[in-house]
């Protein structure tokens, strides 16, 4: 049926534009108003569904506690720490650890809240910009309808709902990819100037170190494209590109290096961000991809992209030259999804992570930016007495169609199938895990986890010993033991400090002032330095002997006040090898006091820091320090 209507009355042409008859009018502007119609409900539909259903799945985790301890320092004067006495970043996006104190010292409210109000608000903002990008890609909605597509397939796959709410940067990450996405866009479209895209771009290292990736190939990208001022000399205009870039992760890079002794945050260091365990980086991809069919859905939206494009073949002239290219729809593209895939190479080569699917949205996130949504045939394209659909429109509707049907399954599936058990692969569903873990099907707030085995125990230990000491999880992992501190005990007590794997919930349900460290190493530099165990647990593949923790907090050294598991020998050799030059050195750089001369002397030795290890058998240390070994007693 031809959209054409034919006029009832002679038409008129009055400075070359035809009057239409009413009906004519109507009929010419409804394929434009359905297409400005599709795109806005897709947009509030998808928003609404994907806020909803994180909402049901809310929950902070207890990586998500271990920043707000940090944020708590911040608010009580202390300073960015984990540890009162101790300058460690225990946090690897610095910028969502600000971005948590900001907001909390400006509301007042529950540190947990603000960070799941803040990770669910962020989240839901990076769908809606990312797409009204690709809006913007595809000729806006007036060009064609624009009915959500890659948007459906993020929202869709329960880790997206997950770590929408966890109390991780993820939603701030996939928030900065959305608007440096719209900016570039924005920019190559000559809607836009430069320096918005330069400076959200040169934030990358500040929201995740790896994110500096993209952050530097968009960066590039910006720096080699035509200069558009004419006031300026290029290179003049070029520096001060750099300029806006770089100021703000160069004097943070600066005062870290100087403050923290490293040039990265402890995290990099603990995790061993530079090592390589390709196995199980496939292990990692596949424990993503595999119970949710991931490879389905981004075929069929490839596919539909592909045949949009051939149908749009030729509608627009290429740019002149090499530089013009620079600035063009097409190279924000390859600057995104080239990214992405340079980003899930690097997942691949440091083994993934121990949370399902965590560590792959961001990279999932940027390959599907081009297709969030995608053009729909217009109704004028049906020619008049055509008998057949136009064959994109069937490819595109039935790719979308399929899109739909994998998303409800998808939806309902879970990767977890041991409960609470961790399996082979070390990868868990980290929300279940700890919902059935606590009892509560939305463990917010730092007390939700005191039902979780262990909490209440160590509270009820610290307060029967006033006199304080090291708390050490036994083997078993059910009961606790404290090593009391030597005689005389200074008034008030000595201080308690407690040697435990989940930091989280153990430091946001005690005082500040209690000292809490962990046997991997994110808040223990001494523990972040030793070598990473071959077959470890990936993101807990480094393991601290708790004798090193007694020698280190001074606490007495020897039967029957020490536990059982606990060898004298050992504690006697990690004693001697603590004395190490090297070690002592390191230790100094987080732990003395910070005098000018000391953040100096942190910016030049922090590549030295960042790279010294500590062998964990205290003989082997003695051995590469060269140290006399200690006399048996």
């Amino acid at each position: 049926m031809s959209l054409s209507v034919l006029p009832s009355s002679p038409t008129r042409l009055d400075g070359g534009i035809r009057d239409l008859q009413p009906d004519q009018e109507l009929a010419s502007r409804r394929p434009g108003m359905l297409a400005r119609a599709v795109f806005p409900s897709g947009v509030v539909l998808i928003a609404a569904g994907f806020a909803a259903g994180a909402w049901q799945r809310r929950w902070i985790s207890d990586d998500g506690l271990i920043v707000l301890r940090t944020v708590r320092n911040l608010l009580a004067g202390n300073g960015p720490v984990f540890n009162l006495d101790e300058r460690v970043e225990t946090s690897t996006s610095t910028a969502w650890t600000y971005l948590v104190w900001f907001f909390g010292w400006l509301t007042q409210a529950r540190l947990e809240y603000v960070a799941l109000g803040l990770a669910l608000g962020l989240s839901v903002l990076a769908i809606v910009v990312a797409m009204l990008g690709s809006s913007r890609l595809w000729g806006g909605p007036a060009a064609a309808p624009l009915v959500p597509a890659g948007a459906i397939v993020y929202v869709a796959l329960p880790p997206a709902a997950d770590y929408a709410t966890s109390g991780l940067e993820t939603g701030l990450v996939i928030a900065w990819s959305a608007v440096l996405w719209w900016l570039l866009l924005r920019w190559s479209q000559h809607a836009g100037g430069v320096v918005a895209p330069v400076f959200w771009a040169g934030l990358a290292p500040l929201i995740r170190p790896e994110l500096t990736v993209v952050g530097g190939l968009a960066l590039l990208v910006l720096f080699c494209a035509p200069v558009p001022w004419n006031v300026l000399r290029p290179w003049v205009f070029r520096m001060l590109l750099i300029g806006i870039a770089g100021a703000a992760p160069v004097g943070y890079q600066i005062w870290r290096m100087g403050y923290y002794g490293l040039p990265y945050p402890n995290t990099a260091v603990a995790k061993e961000a530079g090592g390589a365990k390709w196995p199980q980086g496939w292990i990692y991809l596949w424990d993503l991809a595999g119970p949710y069919r991931l490879w389905l859905p981004l075929l069929l939206v490839a596919g539909a992209a592909v045949v949009v494009l051939r149908q749009r073949k030729g509608r627009r002239s290429a740019p002149d030259g090499w530089r013009d290219r620079l600035r063009s729809p097409a190279a924000v593209v390859a600057v995104m999804v080239g990214g992405g895939v340079v980003l899930i190479v690097y997942e691949l080569r440091v083994g993934g992570d121990f949370m399902h699917g965590r560590m792959l949205l961001p990279q999932l996130f940027c390959l599907l930016l081009p297709v969030m949504v995608l053009p729909v045939p217009k109704p004028e394209a049906f020619a008049p007495g055509r008998r057949r659909l136009p064959s994109a429109f069937v490819v595109v509707l039935a790719a979308l169609l399929g899109i739909a049907a994998w998303a409800v399954a998808a939806a309902r599936t879970t990767a977890l199938t041991d409960g609470t058990d961790i399996g082979a692969n070390g990868i868990v569903d980290e929300r279940v895990y700890y919902v059935l873990g606590t009892g509560h099907d939305h463990p917010i707030r730092a007390e939700d986890y005191l039902d979780y085995p262990r909490m209440r125990p160590m509270l009820r230990d610290m307060a029967e010993t006033p006199n304080g000491g090291l708390l050490v999880n036994l083997p078993d992992q059910t009961y606790w033991y404290v090593v009391p501190p030597p005689q005389p005990i200074p008034e008030g007590g000595a201080g308690h400090t407690v040697y435990f794997l989940n930091l989280g919930m153990t430091s946001m349900n005690l005082p500040l002032s209690v000292r809490v460290i962990d046997p991997i190493g994110l808040a223990y530099p001494l523990a972040a330095h030793t070598d990473r165990l071959t077959d470890g647990r990936i993101g807990h593949d480094k393991n601290l002997n708790a004798g090193w923790a007694v020698v280190d907090t001074g606490m007495v050294d020897k039967h029957p006040w020490l536990p059982a598991h606990i060898d004298e020998t050992w504690v006697r050799r990690a004693r001697t090898a603590m004395s190490c030059p090297s070690t002592q050195d390191l230790l100094a750089s987080a732990r003395a006091p910070l005098t000018f001369t000391r953040f100096r002397r942190n910016i030049v030795q922090s590549l030295e820091f960042a790279g010294t290890r500590i062998d964990r058998i205290p003989s082997y240390e003695i051995a590469r320090c060269h140290l006399p070994s200690p006399t048996p007693n």
